[in-house]
């Protein structure tokens, strides 16, 4: 980022961005912690996920309103207004991650509680929590160092968590055809899933604002063959 006269503005928007990983951090800490719960069936895990869930929305509010007093006081040029409004769609959406996290954990209580519990089939759900953890972690490492090829390889680590996204939902339901008792532990199972995805999903929305912020494009709603032409390497 280009240095400003102002060194009070420079500390301005260093702060911020700082605050956007401190919050990352949470969320990441909110997915391994729901994850991890979900695996050994632990209730007070469970419900400190679901508590702490109203700590990221916290400092989603806090950022944005730096993010606001900022706009108001200084003259921003166009890359300061992009470092903005980065920041402001970053923690958007880490702040619907911690909501799937959150999701995950009421799920995974409720299975735990409920009394038509059953042995859960979670391995395949712990794959899907390692390749969405791990595109969460490259996002927000992306926007640490400014990485402007992140984008590129976590579109294609989003297809990868899609495709066993949709694997497992066949599997799911072949154990509902195959035994309607399964249905209802199927059923809890495949929301899981499609939280893990959606987390997938925010983290590369967090890397191509990165993109966004480092090159001034756009490429949001493109294929990866696009994406491809848009940002060669550097």
């Amino acid at each position: 980022m280009a240095e400003h006269i102002s060194k009070q503005f420079d500390m301005e928007l260093e702060t911020i961005r700082t605050r956007v990983l401190q919050m990352g951090g949470l969320v990441e800490q909110q997915i391994v912690s729901a994850i991890d719960a979900l695996m050994t069936g632990n209730i007070a895990k469970f419900d400190k996920v679901i508590t702490e869930d109203s700590l990221v929305n916290a400092m989603e509010v806090s950022i944005d309103d730096e993010c606001l007093h900022i706009i108001a006081r200084r003259q921003l040029t166009a890359s300061d207004l992009r470092i903005v409004f980065t920041v402001i769609k970053a923690i958007t959406d880490l702040e619907r991650i911690g909501d799937e996290a959150q999701k995950i954990a009421r799920i995974g209580k409720s299975i735990y509680q409920s009394e038509r519990y059953q042995v859960p089939r979670f391995r395949e759900i712990n794959k899907l929590a390692e390749v969405a953890l791990m595109m969460l972690r490259r996002a927000l490492d992306a926007f640490a160092r400014l990485d402007a090829t992140a984008a590129l390889e976590l579109a294609e680590e989003d297809l990868r968590l899609d495709d066993e996204f949709d694997a497992e939902v066949r599997q799911l339901i072949t154990f509902m055809m195959e035994d309607p008792r399964t249905i209802s532990m199927s059923i809890d199972t495949l929301f899981i899933s499609k939280a893990i995805e959606r987390i997938g999903d925010h983290s590369k929305n967090i890397a191509e604002y990165v993109v966004y912020l480092v090159k001034g494009k756009d490429i949001r709603h493109t294929t990866l063959e696009d994406m491809k032409r848009e940002t060669p390497g550097e």
